[in-house]
């Protein structure tokens, strides 16, 4: 059996971020696809797929969050960022796809909530990052975006209520083309 490689210090993704950052220049979406292109790099060169990648979905977001913090990028470009690197590496369709988003906007929420960044920019950053790369894998768009909102949501509602209600009203509404629906009542049951 082939041993898949999980990350377990993952310094790199805020190093990489660093130098992200400083490449780009400020411009958004250079920036972007900077940040995308470290994750799936990551993704692939370390054989994650399936319960490995859910796995270490969390640590993931956590070196972005923490990387962005650091060097001061705005925390819904690297949210955006974020997804579409992970769905570009990961290649999953299908309900794979789907909780890989739903994991990954939960863990980048709660990250985001424990250094105080805007929750509400994180959240559209995530699904506008969940959108385009759902369109780039020939993914339903309205379920990418849907679950990634759904997940920011109630993980924010998980931080508090007052979190929570932003942040659902930031992502109400049509974000990239895409009319999202979230289900009621929100809890805070996203796994991450």
């Amino acid at each position: 059996m082939h041993k898949h490689k999980r990350p377990e210090k993952l310094g790199f993704i805020r190093d990489g971020l660093v130098s992200a950052v400083h490449g780009a220049g400020g411009v958004a979406n250079a920036l972007i696809e900077s940040v995308a292109e470290l994750l799936a790099t990551t993704i692939r060169g370390s054989g994650m797929v399936g319960r490995t990648l859910v796995e270490s979905v969390s640590e993931l977001a956590r070196g972005v969050v923490y990387g962005a913090r650091d060097v001061g990028c705005e925390i819904g470009l690297a949210g955006r960022g974020f997804l579409l690197g992970l769905l570009r590496g990961s290649r999953q369709t299908g309900e794979d796809c789907l909780e890989t988003i739903r994991r990954a906007a939960g863990a980048f929420i709660k990250h985001a909530g424990a250094i105080g960044a805007d929750l509400e920019k994180a959240s559209v950053g995530l699904v506008e990052g969940a959108i385009d790369g759902a369109r780039e894998l020939g993914v339903d768009a309205f379920q990418a975006g849907s679950a990634a909102a759904q997940a920011a949501v109630e993980a924010a509602y998980g931080i508090g209520s007052e979190a929570g209600e932003k942040t659902r009203k930031a992502v109400t509404g049509t974000i990239r083309g895409v009319k999202l629906v979230l289900k009621a009542p929100f809890s805070s049951t996203t796994k991450n």
